[in-house]
């Protein structure tokens, strides 16, 4: 008998213990979730201006943000009537007041003068295979891919009134992540402009709270499987000991 309150008693913790993984994977999972969908908007990449950083038809999370919160180096999503208006997706190069142009001896491009160290740049060649050179306006922004040999960006549209650059305004979103296809990747912060005044901007919180989520799944899996694999073992145990007195 004594074994049988002894199972009983592992059983009911057990129970108890599952229960509370489950709550808790629910509250991960579902707050992640909604705290995910209120601060990032998904999008579809429609070419392939960004590669390497990002494929066309990759699917991407970006953060919505201010137009006065973007930073050199951030990959944003804006709409720009002179350009289409349709959702696009290019890197920050230069803010207003920067003079941006390429290329320099040793064929990078130059913001304010300071050669910029762009990893992301597929190739050897120069990091634009046409030279400019232009001053952005105040609250506007100047934009490229980072496939330049192929990319239709601020450089197309220089004769524009605007010079090619876009207002703030413009940006809906920044870019985090790449979600499909599996296993993505989140994007890093452009180092090469950090120290440039106003610096870089700092990551989003994407990455904790897919996290949050992924620990969430494996919480209520892991709870409502553990319950009646518990109560199964606590059976055996009680056959068991029946039969041992027996």
């Amino acid at each position: 008998m004594a074994t049988e309150r002894t199972d009983d008693g592992h059983g009911r913790l057990g129970s108890r213990l599952s229960g509370l993984a489950v709550a808790v994977g629910c509250v991960l999972f579902l707050g992640g979730f909604v705290w995910g969908a209120l601060l990032y908007q998904p999008y579809l990449v429609p070419t392939d201006s960004m590669t390497p950083s990002v494929a066309v038809g990759d699917r991407v999370l970006a953060e919505r943000i201010d137009g006065d919160e973007v930073r050199r180096g951030d990959v944003v999503v804006f709409r720009e009537t002179a350009w289409g208006d349709a959702p696009m997706i290019k890197r920050v190069v230069g803010v207003g007041g920067d003079t941006v142009a390429c290329c320099g001896r040793d064929g990078r491009l130059t913001v304010n003068g300071t050669a910029v160290d762009e990893p992301y740049v597929r190739g050897d060649g120069p990091a634009s295979p046409t030279g400019f050179s232009t001053t952005v306006p105040d609250g506007k922004l100047f934009l490229l891919g980072d496939e330049r040999g192929s990319s239709l960006d601020s450089r197309t549209h220089l004769q524009d009134a605007a010079g090619g650059s876009v207002p703030r305004s413009a940006v809906e979103a920044r870019v985090d992540a790449v979600v499909w296809p599996l296993p993505g990747s989140f994007l890093g912060r452009a180092e090469g402009f950090a120290d440039l005044p106003g610096g870089i901007s700092r990551p989003g919180p994407v990455e904790p709270l897919l996290w949050a989520m992924a620990t969430g799944v494996v919480l209520i899996f892991g709870g409502s499987g553990y319950g009646p694999a518990a109560r199964r073992l606590g059976g055996e145990r009680r056959g068991e000991a029946v039969a041992g007195v027996r």
